[in-house]
């Protein structure tokens, strides 16, 4: 049951990229495929006008998406960490090794956990947590911006299909981080539930909190989580430059017929720079991760195809708005597309 969560997560990435991935393929006949698919993807100002809004919704709605996130990240990291802390701490002496063999097994006698193996799943347990740490500072940026950054007009229409698939990525995107313990944090905190309903007392749990003990296994991590961290606050800072460059250029939701060219950062390169910082962040928790887990590749392969489809449009309504768009500029890969 609970590693069906797993592979249910699996299969509607699955289920996302495909449509999308046959959308792409240049032949004639799929044509009205693509332009179907695209149809659900556009939103604002590419979406084209229509004199029935009918199945749509207001882009502003793209708030519901942060505020999802947040909470929903916000609870799995919380839930993350008290596990690690109490299943796999730092210290090897805070907790034996037969301890998290009896939580892994439900008590199972005929289980063998050696130290190697018990290293190993701690090494798991804060990889997922770090992980999380990265995505709660991206969904809370997110939140920020869509509430003071950005300026949407009341004209501006988001497809209710898109409007669903940003509430599926913003549901499915932190669960798939730790997908890799899933199970584990399910079970622990259903007992956690059931100790609570149950109203045995946790105080020595919380006397025994240490602080220093819950943060220094994420500076402890690999150099895959280092180089990862890094990847991914480059690409965060860029798409927050970016946000501000495109929330500059609408001094009030009044503006709603008045597009400019944006400049500055990675505008000089790409029409849609804000996009390209997203796949490099989420490139950055791929590395993170360790490459090794099926369901966070599947998770970057979506965040890719999606926004080189979205980039696409967007670079051609560019092109057809503006006489005097940059010649230089390309979709979203400098130099590539």
């Amino acid at each position: 049951m609970e590693l069906g969560i797993v592979w249910l997560v699996r299969a509607a990435w699955i289920a996302a990229i495909l449509p999308m991935v046959i959308a792409s393929i240049p032949i004639s006949k799929l044509r009205s495929f693509h332009e179907l698919v695209m149809g659900f993807a556009r939103r604002g100002k590419i979406l084209q006008p229509s004199s029935s809004q009918k199945w749509t919704v207001p882009q502003r709605f793209f708030a519901h998406f942060y505020v999802i996130g947040v909470a929903w990240t916000t609870l799995l990291l919380a839930t993350t960490w008290m596990y690690a802390i109490k299943i796999a701490p730092l210290s090897p002496e805070k907790l034996q090794s037969s301890e998290i063999a009896s939580h892994l097994t439900r008590g199972s006698k005929v289980f063998s956990f050696h130290e190697s193996h018990l290293s190993s799943y701690r090494f798991k347990v804060w990889r997922a947590v770090f992980l999380l740490v990265l995505m709660e500072i991206q969904v809370l940026r997110r939140l920020v911006e869509s509430i003071y950054v950005f300026k949407y007009s009341p004209f501006a229409r988001l497809h209710i299909l898109g409007y669903l698939a940003g509430l599926f990525f913003y549901t499915a995107a932190p669960l798939s981080l730790c997908s890799s313990i899933a199970p584990e944090i399910a079970r622990f905190a259903g007992n956690q539930v059931a100790e609570f309903i149950a109203g045995e007392s946790h105080t020595s749990a919380i006397d025994e909190f240490d602080l220093l003990l819950s943060i220094i296994p994420l500076m402890k991590l690999g150099s895959c989580q280092m180089i990862g961290g890094v990847v991914f606050l480059w690409g965060w800072s860029h798409q927050c430059r970016c946000h501000a460059i495109l929330g500059s250029l609408r001094e009030s939701p009044s503006q709603e017929r008045e597009y400019m060219i944006p400049h500055g950062d990675w505008f000089e390169m790409v029409s849609s720079p804000h996009y390209l910082a997203e796949i490099v962040l989420y490139a950055g928790l791929l590395v993170a991760s360790g490459g090794t887990c099926v369901t966070i590749w599947l998770l970057f392969g979506f965040v890719v195809w999606n926004l080189t489809l979205a980039a696409g449009e967007t670079h051609r309504w560019y092109l057809r708005k503006f006489e005097d768009y940059p010649a230089n500029r390309h979709a979203i890969f400098p130099f590539v597309y």
